[in-house]
């Protein structure tokens, strides 16, 4: 059985350390601080960038020696509004001081020098509405690929209503074989409402080497190595994701599981 459902290991402090030596692959690391008002969190970006995502909070920031003063404004994800993100190289440092509560991601890849340290959110994020029916969800590009911000990371959330699906119609972007698709290293940071709640995803391949379905709860971490995967929050339930990918390449692009092309087709 594969090892891809992650859970918070407390309340406060890091609660999610992922790397990609803990993973088993080669680009994706993701971190959640739980942090009081008052606590700090510092580290070493090293050899990777980094975005940071005000998930929740506020926090005073200093960054690659600059002070970025206090940022964050969304006390609860549910409020749908914009994050604020800060991106920074690789071979810099950053702290966080939290001024209230806070959750904040640490998303990180492979950097090569090539952005420097900048504002991602929340100017220049829409809130977006993206499938048709119970798979109409609600999207923050925090940096996907047409936003020229990062060396390695794409970083995006999603708001799936209750009763909806997700990710769906099935994808997968495991193959380095540019343009038809690429190869993306990804992680699901869920939160679910009410708290007590679930939600579900499926991670599968097409042959059937790998097929997990997991009970998500709020604040599970999902690793996708490969394959589809699809997620749904079920009727009573909300959904929120922050994905986190990157590989070779920073291009998304994916294919449909063949089982669900029909509904691309017949949806438009």
């Amino acid at each position: 059985m594969a090892d891809l459902l992650k859970k918070p290991t407390g309340s406060n402090g890091k609660i999610h350390d992922i790397t990609p030596q803990k993973a088993g692959w080669s680009y994706v690391g993701f971190g959640l601080y739980h942090l009081r008002a008052g606590e700090v969190a510092e580290e070493q970006c090293g050899d990777n960038e980094v975005i940071l995502v005000l998930v929740e909070g506020r926090a005073h920031l200093h960054a690659a020696d600059q002070d970025w003063g206090e940022m964050g404004d969304r006390m609860s994800v549910w409020e749908r509004t914009p994050p604020h993100a800060l991106y920074l190289p690789n071979g810099v440092s950053w702290r966080a001081h939290a001024t209230t509560d806070c959750i904040i991601a640490v998303c990180s890849a492979p950097g090569k020098n090539g952005h420097q340290a900048q504002r991602l959110g929340p100017d220049g994020i829409t809130l977006e509405e993206r499938g048709k029916g119970n798979n109409t969800r609600y999207i923050n590009n925090i940096a996907m690929e047409g936003r020229d911000v990062a060396d390695s990371l794409l970083v995006t959330e999603v708001f799936t209503p209750n009763g909806h699906w997700s990710s769906f119609p099935s994808h997968r972007h495991d193959e380095d074989r540019f343009p038809e698709i690429t190869y993306l290293e990804e992680t699901y940071y869920h939160r679910i409402a009410p708290k007590d709640g679930f939600g579900i995803q499926r991670v599968y391949t097409e042959d059937g080497s790998l097929d997990e379905t997991m009970a998500v709860k709020d604040h599970d971490l999902v690793l996708v190595p490969k394959g589809h995967h699809p997620c749904a929050a079920p009727y009573g339930f909300e959904m929120y994701y922050l994905n986190v990918m990157a590989g070779p390449l920073r291009k998304w692009r994916f294919k449909l599981d063949p089982a669900v092309e029909w509904i691309v087709e017949r949806d438009g």
